[in-house]
């Protein structure tokens, strides 16, 4: 009954390190990969602030300091701020122009 099944053991940093690795690598190849839709490059610019948190999240917790999980909420406000304006924007320029393509976007140059 009292073996190391019921003991809770701590995660890694190597294991948050790695999901923040992936996370980050899907929003570049996501931005990269796929020049067509805005709306996937912005949920790519998402991820990439994502697997920031995660790293200031992660350090934070085992260096025992609580200045990375204050600026992820930092960041995290930027994120909802640049989602938020970012599709405003989106939904006006769709009603506009009537298309969201990158390709279509480009033709706004002044």
């Amino acid at each position: 009954m009292g073996g190391t099944t019921d003991m809770m053991l701590p995660v890694p940093l190597s294991h948050y390190l790695a999901v923040s690795a992936i996370l980050l690598v899907m929003g570049i190849f996501g931005i990269f990969l796929n020049r067509k839709n805005v709306i996937i490059i912005l949920m790519s610019i998402e991820l990439i602030l994502l697997a920031v948190n995660l790293n200031l999240v992660a350090f934070s917790a085992a260096l025992g300091d609580l200045a990375g999980q204050v600026l992820t909420m930092f960041v995290l406000t930027v994120a909802a701020a640049e989602a938020a304006i970012g599709l405003a924007i989106l939904v006006i320029y769709f009603r506009n122009r009537g298309s969201i393509e990158v390709e279509d976007v480009t033709l706004m140059k002044g």
